[in-house]
């Protein structure tokens, strides 16, 4: 896709704008690192928030890389762009000689880009079943694990990471399905899937597999449990970091690590509870109903 194509298109709305202003609480001339810049939402407010500080936006999509450009000119050396994943802040932070940060916002959520643009993210579009959002870091497809994954692995995916309680009838049809045929696209799938839960209710029946084999391609949660340590880590005296979540298996992995870290004398959460958005949010961006914010502040 074209890069002007991309720029007409919103790439991502960012969700708790005002509140990660607040829950980063900006230093002037701080440096702040946003390691999910996807369409550069939240580090642009950043910006504007304080014309003092600096942004570093970090992201391992290609595309959200190559749609940045067009920011340069405009923040001139205030933003710096660096392709890479945050699983692996710690060799990036190496590699770029880049010293602690005031901040870092970490935004867990899937973009309106790579849901819809991607292959095999969406149930409402008939794409291939692929899933990954970062073809130069994952090999393994959505569709590899459908067709080659055994029952027991397949039951371990959606259970896990999707909390699928029909699991056990899905997985059957599926194994069932793939003697025949392989199953392929995302339709092909979610059919199954609805024809052998039944189709009824506001969310599609695939959803949570669909959820699950996200997580699963992409390594999600693994990515999340190695970053969390090393931001810490990355964090100056005082600086905060901010997370968002989109479901309970985040928020849960980040309130924990988080509360450990205060047990263990590290720093403070400012907010003991998950923030979440405004009735006026939801109303302008139903994505922010599901989202979940967390403050740690360092010591």
């Amino acid at each position: 896709m074209q890069n002007e194509a991309m720029v007409e298109k919103p790439y991502h709305i960012p969700v708790l704008v005002n509140e990660v202003i607040e829950g980063l609480a900006l230093k002037d001339n701080g440096v702040y690192l946003d390691v999910t810049f996807g369409g550069g939402g939240h580090s642009r407010a950043l910006l504007e928030a304080n014309k003092t500080i600096k942004v570093v936006g970090l992201d391992w999509d290609e595309n959200a890389i190559n749609n940045a450009e067009q920011y340069r000119e405009q923040y001139g050396d205030r933003l710096q762009i660096i392709w890479g994943s945050f699983a692996h802040l710690y060799k990036l932070i190496r590699k770029h000689k880049l010293k602690k940060f005031d901040g870092i916002l970490a935004d867990f959520g899937t973009s309106h880009y790579q849901i819809f643009e991607r292959h095999g993210f969406s149930v409402h579009r008939d794409t291939p079943l692929d899933m990954r959002m970062s073809l130069s870091h994952f090999k393994i497809t959505a569709a590899d694990i459908i067709n080659y994954g055994t029952a027991e692995e397949l039951r371990e995916i959606f259970w896990t990471y999707g909390e699928e309680r029909h699991t056990k009838k899905i997985v059957f049809a599926i194994c069932e399905a793939r003697k025949k045929k392989k199953i392929t696209t995302t339709f092909a799938l979610a059919k199954l899937i609805a024809d052998t839960i039944g189709s009824g209710g506001r969310i599609h029946p695939a959803t949570k597999v669909f959820q699950a084999l996200r997580i699963f391609v992409n390594k999600e949660l693994d990515n999340i449990t190695a970053f969390l340590p090393v931001a810490t880590d990355a964090l100056a005296s005082d600086g905060r970091l901010v997370c968002i979540s989109f479901h309970s298996l985040e928020d849960r992995l980040v309130k924990q690590f988080f509360q450990e870290q205060v047990r263990n004398g590290m720093g403070t959460m400012p907010s003991k509870r998950s923030i979440t958005a405004t009735d006026e949010e939801i109303s302008l961006n139903a994505a922010s109903r599901s989202a979940k914010l967390r403050v740690f502040e360092k010591k």
